[in-house]
């Protein structure tokens, strides 16, 4: 299914005190119906920028390696010209997963540094993930993006200890499920015209099972070294059940 645009939602989250977004926040793309190129020739420093970042990220950033090989795995492998796309974004956000056209949307003009994008392409590609993997109603069933946004701030490394010491949050008992239920209400805020009361019990349903799902990764890549094992792990993996 390369380069096909039927993945089976969105998912914001935060990076770098910057929201990831879901697809309402780019009423334009929806309204013209099609994903975009993202590598279309382009004279725009910010773009050409993001263009070298993404390749460097899906090149050599464990955890978006390991996910590109399990969206192939589950039939749906990534495309880079079709399912991402560098673009201009209004406001603060990093980018988002337009479920509509399944692509991942890198906001050109708020990413400004190698280590901020491979966060984002790392969060946004679980968000994929879940989108290929289930039957995910990401417009009208909040538990369900609940349950991604806790996924994607678990797996992604957006809880690591040095991106929250680069926030001053650490020192707190299981600072770890704290930093992944915040940041999953934050997400959920994002994108959705909802109170904050409710969007902290659609996190507190769903935060246990979410929280223990560690696919692909089969546990909590809390840094890159962690993520080069599971990497390894899957890699071993895939091995093993394609010779059985």
């Amino acid at each position: 299914m390369a380069g096909a645009p039927d993945w089976r939602g969105p998912g914001p989250a935060a990076g770098e005190r910057r929201p990831h977004v879901a697809c309402q926040a780019f009423p334009e793309r929806l309204a013209q119906g099609k994903p975009q190129q993202g590598f279309l020739p382009s004279f725009s420093s910010n773009n050409q920028s993001c263009q070298l970042m993404l390749l460097k990220t899906l090149q050599t950033n464990p955890y978006v390696k390991l996910l590109l090989d399990a969206m192939k795995h589950s039939g749906c492998a990534v495309n880079r010209e079709r399912h991402f796309a560098c673009e201009d974004c209004s406001g603060n956000v990093s980018g988002g997963f337009d479920a509509s056209v399944s692509q991942i949307v890198l906001c050109q003009n708020n990413i400004r540094s190698q280590a901020h994008m491979n966060r984002v392409v790392t969060h946004e590609l679980i968000h994929a993930f879940d989108h290929c993997r289930a039957h995910v109603d990401w417009f009208t069933n909040v538990r369900h993006l609940a349950c991604s946004e806790v996924r994607a701030a678990n797996l992604s490394g957006d809880c690591s200890l040095v991106n929250e010491i680069f926030r001053l949050h650490f020192g707190l008992k299981q600072h770890h499920q704290t930093c992944v239920r915040d940041r999953a209400i934050l997400s959920i805020l994002a994108v959705r015209n909802i109170s904050k009361e409710v969007a902290e019990k659609a996190v507190d349903d769903v935060f246990e099972s979410c929280f223990n799902d560690h696919e692909p990764f089969g546990r909590i890549p809390h840094n890159k070294t962690y993520a080069k094992y599971a990497y390894r792990d899957f890699q071993n993996r895939d091995r093993y059940y394609s010779n059985i």
